[in-house]
């Protein structure tokens, strides 16, 4: 019976943190501020206790969903006051300006020079004269502005206007044809047969990806059985 029970908390404890995980919305862990790592590490915590809960897990979904709740309040006000934002989340500050590093900034970041050498290196910089601007994320993250002479080179820089390339369209997946997203490319299984023939293929059940192309109205086709390569280049 104890069994039985566990398996019932352990499959709610589950759906209802990802009820409240959908509810908070969704970030990458790089995305996350420090009220909401802590908040998420809360919930975690108290959903592992949910599943193991014989006596009262009504307790532990409550405190769940009130950790949730609030989290989820705490967004709605970030996101409607600046202020509010700068107080519960924090703010971005200038670590390194035109040549001059700011140390109270440092302080406030908590970040010692040190790490902000090795912040700069791992993004390619390991001369400071080579960047314009660096700060300091709320979420912990460096951003850097390269000066001038070192910033990549952009097409406006030499007057060549690219075309504007867009998103591939999936047609094909493992053999399947997505007849919806066919039909948004402005294609018809007519066209798509004929793009099969022209790349060598008797039909789509051979083809394990099928990508369009809607600027030039290409098929990008690519092999369902292709035999594994003996090389190893991660060996």
């Amino acid at each position: 019976m104890g069994i039985f029970k566990i398996i019932i908390t352990s499959s709610a404890s589950i759906f209802s943190l990802f009820l409240l995980t959908k509810l908070m919305g969704n970030k990458q862990v790089s995305q996350l501020s420090m009220f909401d790592y802590i908040i998420g590490i809360s919930i975690g915590s108290i959903a592992a206790e949910f599943a193991t809960e014989l006596d009262n897990p009504e307790n532990t979904l409550v405190a769940m969903i009130i950790y949730a709740i609030i989290a989820y309040a705490v967004s709605l006000v970030t996101g409607k006051s600046t202020h509010m934002r700068k107080i519960i989340i924090g703010r971005p500050l200038i670590l390194f300006d035109n040549g001059k590093l700011f140390r109270k900034n440092f302080k406030k970041a908590r970040i010692d020079i040190s790490d902000f050498l090795t912040h700069c290196r791992s993004q390619g910089y390991f001369d400071l004269s080579q960047i314009q601007t660096a700060i300091f994320e709320y979420n912990g993250s460096i951003s850097i502005l390269p000066a001038d002479e070192y910033r990549p080179l952009e097409p406006s820089d030499i007057d060549i206007n690219p075309i504007q390339q867009k998103i591939l369209v999936n047609v094909i997946m493992d053999g399947n044809i997505n007849e919806k997203n066919l039909k948004h490319t402005g294609n018809d299984k007519i066209w798509l047969k004929k793009q099969l023939n022209d790349q060598g293929f008797h039909n789509e059940k051979e083809v394990f990806l099928g990508l369009v192309n809607t600027v030039d109205n290409t098929a990008l086709l690519y092999a369902a059985n292709i035999k594994n390569s003996n090389i190893d280049p991660f060996e």
